[in-house]
């Protein structure tokens, strides 16, 4: 049997339309199969207030007043960082006492949720400058531009890297088992650094970096890649060469060497998202690495000896 709060109107007006034609409670709860005194509860209802609806209630008052929340709203927009405990403390210090979870459903009511901050690289006003002067000036370039643009980069992937699968499924209170754990090793285990090229219509050479990275080992890498890739992904004449603003990229003997062969390079300004096509490979790269699950760092640089060039 329902209570009468729970009722729909029309089975309300039922119950009424019965009452008026001569019925009695227990006659009207057995046809509308429902308790006497909802029957008897709906009926005296609609005698003293003269309708079936429940009336709204008040409910309990809010601790925050409208003012204290546009306040609330006001200073998380002035420092978004500003933690519920200490908004907690301020309202404290103005003799409002409440809980962290008031001032968080406060906040969720005006539509500020936490959330976990987004990183990007700290921007000055002339980096700014540059990356709005670089967008407009690609933004209208024809699909043809981009075709002549052989993407490079390097990256380093380590033999217990991050993209290893990170979900497991288990029980409450399984979380250590070994068999639900994911091992970790300093400093990544080792690590191999490769170099590689990539353009609109298909991947280059990819090699293998040998020792420290520096200016003199990325023009050996250039010199011994870039012309058999040009060829491979056959770009016209006229193909630009993208590299990121790494110091070993435009360093006086680096741009020197580019000068020297007579490569184009393409504008990146400083401090620009990055935008590069080819790290899109690498993420792909690193998660098929992982997936074979290499035991030590000479199954790691297997994987590349057959299509890396050593230097």
């Amino acid at each position: 049997m329902g209570s009468s709060k729970q009722l729909c109107k029309t089975l309300k007006m039922k119950v009424i339309d019965a009452h008026n034609a001569g019925e009695g409670y227990k006659k009207i709860a057995k046809r509308c199969q429902l308790a006497v005194s909802t029957v008897r509860n709906v009926i005296k209802r609609w005698q003293i207030r003269g309708t079936v609806e429940v009336k709204m209630r008040s409910g309990r008052p809010r601790k925050l007043s409208d003012r204290t929340a546009r306040m609330l709203v006001r200073k998380t927009n002035q420092n978004p960082h500003l933690t519920a405990k200490n908004l907690q403390e301020d309202l404290a210090d103005s003799g409002v006492v409440v809980h962290r979870s008031t001032v968080q459903r406060c906040l969720h009511r005006q539509g500020l949720h936490g959330r976990v901050s987004r990183r990007k690289p700290y921007l000055r006003p002339h980096h700014k400058i540059q990356r709005l002067k670089y967008a407009t000036g690609h933004l209208q370039k024809p699909d043809a531009f981009w075709k002549q643009v052989l993407w490079t980069d390097e990256v380093k992937i380590e033999l217990f890297g991050h993209n290893q699968q990170r979900h497991v499924w288990r029980k409450k209170g399984a979380a250590f088992h070994e068999k639900n754990t994911l091992p970790t090793i300093k400093h990544g285990g080792g690590s191999i650094m490769l170099w590689g090229c990539v353009a609109a219509s298909g991947t280059g050479n990819i090699a293998r970096v040998e020792g420290r990275m520096d200016s003199t080992k990325y023009q050996q890498i250039l010199e011994a890649n870039i012309t058999p890739s040009v060829k491979k992904l056959k770009l016209k004449r006229g193909w630009l060469l993208q590299q990121d603003n790494d110091p070993k990229h435009t360093s006086k003997s680096t741009m020197e060497y580019l000068k020297r062969r007579r490569l184009k390079v393409l504008e990146w300004p400083s401090q620009s998202p990055d935008l590069n096509i080819i790290e899109n490979l690498w993420v792909d790269l690193k998660r098929a690495v992982h997936a074979r699950r290499p035991k030590n760092i000479t199954e790691l640089e297997a994987f590349f000896c057959c299509s890396s060039v050593k230097l």
